[in-house]
């Protein structure tokens, strides 16, 4: 890749993100990452408390601060920006429209909405915006961070957000009831934590393997009068796994929402 690559923010989210880029070949010398702390996040990567001044605006700025603390940066990225600048989004919920009403100078806005498995290469990205012909470059960036999706219509990043943004955190907490409640039922702690981690996991890579549906899987598992089947018959009981779940994306959605409705 050309260029160099600003990070305005590198927190949990662009720090994964990082790690990734390095760890499948990015030169650190590429980066400046530009936080408060001004602590490197990895060896031989710039990291400064404020934006270079009098630099050739980058070829790729990514904006990783939060949602609230756009409004502190904007005048000093609006600055460092040019033509040749693709700034990428991680913000939760704000749109392109109000990026580029912020960032006039850039090339080109696109958003992108990762989840941290992208820290191993077994992430999820949703992408939006117009690259033009930046598109193939960005691919080949994003590439690494797992699985990448272009969603045509903006206002569905809300739900990719909810879903594959939040969702790790959902299926953690699914562990951590699987493995508390093996627990409860006798299995020492740690065996029961290992075990739940490692069930999720195969059964992931399972679902990902298969033609069939997880309903259809999850069919396959439980016979008839069986363990399985005694097990399914709790979650599957009015619906209340589906809609736990169901409740869980629709808040997150609507917290999306109501970011964006913040920071147009």
């Amino acid at each position: 890749m050309s260029g160099p690559i600003w990070l305005i923010g590198c927190g949990n989210m662009a720090g994964a993100m990082l790690h990734r880029w390095l760890a499948a070949g990015l030169e650190p010398g590429l980066v400046t990452v530009v936080r408060p702390s001004g602590v490197p996040p990895a060896p031989g990567v710039r990291t400064l408390r404020d934006l270079p001044q009098g630099e050739t605006p980058p070829r790729i700025l990514m904006l990783g601060v939060k949602p609230q603390k756009l409004a502190d940066v904007t005048d000093a990225v609006a600055a460092a920006t040019g033509p040749e600048t693709l700034v990428i989004s991680i913000l939760a919920g704000t749109e392109i429209a109000a990026l580029r009403a912020r960032f006039p100078r850039a090339g080109r806005v696109v958003r992108a909405m990762p989840n941290t498995p992208v820290a191993i290469g077994r992430g999820v990205v949703g992408l939006a915006g117009d690259p033009g012909e930046r598109r193939a470059e960005l691919d080949t960036l994003m590439a690494p961070l797992g699985a990448c999706v272009w969603i045509t219509d903006e206002a569905l990043l809300h739900t990719v957000a909810a879903l594959a943004a939040s969702g790790p955190a959902f299926v953690f907490r699914f562990i951590a009831a699987m493995a508390s409640g093996a627990a409860a039922l006798g299995l020492p702690a740690e065996q029961a934590l290992r075990l739940a981690v490692a069930t999720v996991d195969g059964a992931a890579g399972l679902a990902a393997a298969s033609d069939e549906t997880p309903d259809r899987l999850a069919d396959r598992v439980a016979s008839p009068g069986g363990m399985t089947r005694k097990g399914l018959d709790v979650l599957d009981a009015n619906d209340a796994m589906h809609d736990l779940i169901a409740r869980a994306l629709a808040a997150a959605e609507q917290r999306s929402r109501e970011m964006a409705a913040e920071t147009r």
